[in-house]
């Protein structure tokens, strides 16, 4: 059976290959050479080189300050999403490893939200912050942080039954020996949760905050509908900056190529580093 595999391994790996080339590496390719280009379609192109690295930056000798700002906005928006739902996901999950009456009710409810598109769920959640804003005569759009929070609490909403369900396996995975062992050597609930849980726990909690961390670059459904990037472009993040001026803004489609070429390289290597970091600390554990 081992040397049929082998021999038969190109037969089944090249659709694969054949599908992932065509799919995403030539797709790829082709845009990094357009966001050296100035075009209005993908075959009516005209090389300008780095001026719309540049021009990411600059624009008629001006610092764009639209861009950084949507760049440290969207930054403070993942580690601040990142931290409250891998905390709360956690903290639910051990809850309900406990053996409480309801559990999988519990699991249902909490992991619902996941199942909702992002878009429906922004429009549900600008509904009811207008509704409860308008006694305060606000709307989720008034600042930039109104517009900040509530995109958290959406964010929050739809992604910590999902974590949830991703800690609650890594916890039903710890073997009961080494709980049993710490509770017999006389360790408390918080040494058992520090020195026996959580390093434990490390490969779960890397997997989370890599889906975490993407996530929250990479979010746009949830901004684009529940405040489009207002008031003023203020609430902006990057996923939707790079929306706004290839299709926002003629004759910019290429800046906004050269702006989605930065981004891919950002979340790579922050990816990169959180997973370089996550698993020094599994290796330690």
């Amino acid at each position: 059976m081992e040397k049929a595999i082998k021999k038969y391994f190109p037969v089944f790996v090249l659709p694969t290959l054949l599908a992932f080339t065509i799919g995403f590496i030539v797709p790829f390719a082709y845009g990094i050479f357009l966001s050296f280009c100035k075009f209005t379609t993908v075959t009516d192109w005209e090389w300008l080189g780095i001026r719309n690295y540049t021009r990411i930056f600059f624009v008629n000798g001006k610092l764009d300050t639209t861009f950084i700002h949507s760049l440290w906005y969207t930054a403070l928006f993942t580690i601040v999403s990142m931290l409250i739902i891998n905390v709360v996901s956690f903290a639910i999950a051990m809850l309900l490893t406990k053996g409480i009456r309801g559990t999988n009710l519990f699991r249902t409810v909490f992991f619902m939200p996941n199942l909702i598109g992002g878009i429906v769920l922004s429009y549900i959640w600008l509904m009811i912050f207008n509704s409860i804003l308008s006694g305060f005569s606000k709307t989720i759009i008034s600042t930039q942080w109104t517009a900040f929070w509530g995109l958290i609490v959406v964010v929050c909403w739809q992604q910590i039954g999902y974590m949830m369900i991703i800690y609650i396996a890594g916890i039903q995975n710890i073997p009961g020996e080494l709980i049993e062992a710490a509770m017999i050597d006389g360790a408390s609930a918080k040494q058992r949760l520090q020195y026996v849980i959580i390093p434990t726990l490390m490969p779960t909690i890397s997997t989370c905050t890599f889906l975490t961390l993407t996530n929250g670059f990479k979010l746009f459904d949830q901004n684009l509908a529940l405040t489009g990037g207002n008031p003023g472009k203020m609430s902006q993040l990057l996923a939707l900056n790079i929306y706004d001026t290839m299709y926002g803004t003629t004759g910019w489609q290429g800046v906004g190529q050269a702006k989605a070429v930065i981004f891919f390289i950002l979340v790579a290597v922050i990816a990169l580093l959180q997973n370089k970091l996550t698993t020094s600390k599994e290796v330690q554990g």
